[in-house]
């Protein structure tokens, strides 16, 4: 290993290699709570393609695995670090290097963060859709690696929709260039599509060309406050069956509300067992479309709707919802005192018909596993994250909740669901993965991972 860092550190700038203890602790793992880590013998930050090559070819010679990592906001272990491995961060790699207004695309490296992507479009006049829950920290390598969804996913789909060219370095250490820059392309095999989704398992990207749209029109929000969870989920179901197109509808349970609003007070009603909040951005017809959907949610038997009255009370609405990860942490603090509250991150999807069953049955699920579960989600699409409470120190609770898990999963898949709908498999849902798609689907698996990283040193023991 003292020749690998030798190697690396004469191909790479100063400052790019990091064998600093505390360093290597910071990037052992992502944000998913409970998912085995280890400590890698030393971490680089590459700023070229050139400098990737230049990595993987000297890990390779020396055998040692490869672990690519974005920002590490994931929530399924993807870029959790194993004893002795390279880390291979692409925080560094953060240039925007080009923005085409006219063809509608911008060409990205790895490391530049959602909302600066964001921004710096909207300056243009343009729009680029996709937003998990952590656009202002998590990266675009990253949301692309893992297919992040994200809010506005009901109306405008999740990151692999707007990637329309890829520059990957293989496990070989040869420069992959897949896709188009043009409106049109269906030449070969879909490269691109393969390599999003992979979590870092067949190559490390090093350059994204990305789609973009024009700017949104002004979106009116609402928020309507729901008896049960179930009632909630009906009026998701009947704002889908009216054909109406929000773009956004999303839900949160009591649990949450309470926790949101502990976290950040900002006058919720923590009362309701759930909260929708649904936009429309469908320009002279928004008034009229929000009326119509806050008339869907009454019939469905909301206790209370509320319209946002501009722009800034609908953007502290939306905060609100962003906030629901770090409320869920601070929650599960507050239940075990001594720091050992944690959490496990559920991320089923479900058919928009199955919602309010699939609500209905993670309740029972908490109350016969005695388990704080809170549940938020892009309902619009059937994404529900239930988010499981275990106390960390105590094997009881954190068996009783992988046993919470692995009944959300299994109730999901009954109802045709599946087991990620935008946090990726990881180490988390590894398991799950062969039980949705089966047998030979695993084995197409395993055989594309070995053509491409025969020696499987590309952030080993993820997905396959």
């Amino acid at each position: 290993m003292a020749d690998l860092v030798t190697r690396l550190t004469a191909v790479l700038p100063d400052g790019a290699v990091l064998t600093d203890p505390d360093l290597l602790r910071v990037h052992q793992r992502d944000e998913a709570d409970l998912v085995p880590y280890g400590t890698p013998a030393v971490v680089v930050r590459p700023r070229t393609t050139a400098e990737v090559v230049a990595v993987v070819r000297a890990a390779a010679e020396a055998g040692v695995p490869i672990v690519p990592q974005g920002a590490r906001t994931g929530l399924a272990g993807a870029a959790n670090a194993i004893d002795g491995a390279v880390v291979l961060s692409t925080v560094a790699m953060d240039r925007i290097v080009e923005i085409d207004p006219i063809n509608r695309y911008a060409v990205v490296q790895p490391g530049v963060v959602n909302a600066s992507l964001a921004a710096a479009v909207a300056a243009a006049g343009l729009r680029y859709p996709p937003d998990p829950g952590s656009w202002e920290s998590s990266t675009i390598g990253g949301n692309v690696a893992t297919n992040a969804g994200g809010m506005c996913c009901v109306k405008y789909g999740v990151t692999a929709e707007y990637v329309l060219g890829l520059e990957v370095v293989l496990a070989s250490g040869e420069v992959l260039r897949t896709g188009r820059r043009t409106a049109k392309g269906v030449a070969g095999y879909d490269l691109t599509k393969l390599f999003v989704g992979s979590e870092g398992t067949l190559g490390v990207i090093t350059e994204v060309v990305v789609g973009l749209r024009p700017a949104a029109d002004t979106s009116l929000t609402l928020i309507a406050l729901f008896p049960t969870t179930a009632a909630a989920g009906a009026a998701v179901a009947a704002i889908s069956s009216g054909g109406y197109a929000p773009s956004l509808l999303e839900l949160l349970d009591q649990t949450h509300l309470k926790a949101i609003e502990a976290l950040r007070p900002m006058g919720l009603r923590t009362d309701a067992k759930a909260l929708l909040l649904a936009a429309v951005d469908t320009g002279s017809r928004a008034a009229g479309d929000l009326a119509e959907i806050e008339a869907v949610c009454t019939a469905a038997g909301a206790l209370e709707v509320f319209a946002a009255t501009d722009e800034v009370e609908a953007a502290e609405l939306l905060r609100a919802r962003r906030l629901a990860h770090p409320a869920m942490e601070k929650f599960a603090a507050d239940t075990y005192p001594e720091g050992s509250g944690g959490i496990i991150v559920d991320d089923i999807a479900v058919p928009r018909t199955a919602l309010a069953a699939m609500l209905d049955g993670i309740e029972k699920i908490a109350a016969e596993y005695a388990l704080p579960i809170g549940v938020v989600g892009h309902a619009g699409d059937g994404n529900l994250h239930p988010n499981i409470v275990v106390d960390r120190l105590d094997p009881d609770s954190v068996a009783r909740g992988r046993g919470a898990f692995d009944e959300i999963m299994r109730l999901g898949l009954g109802m045709g669901g599946t087991c990620t709908g935008e946090h990726g498999v990881g180490l988390l849902k590894k398991d799950w993965l062969e039980q949705e798609i089966g047998p030979v689907g695993m084995a197409v698996h395993r055989a594309i991972k070995g053509a491409l990283d025969p020696t499987r040193l590309l952030n080993p023991g993820k997905v396959v």
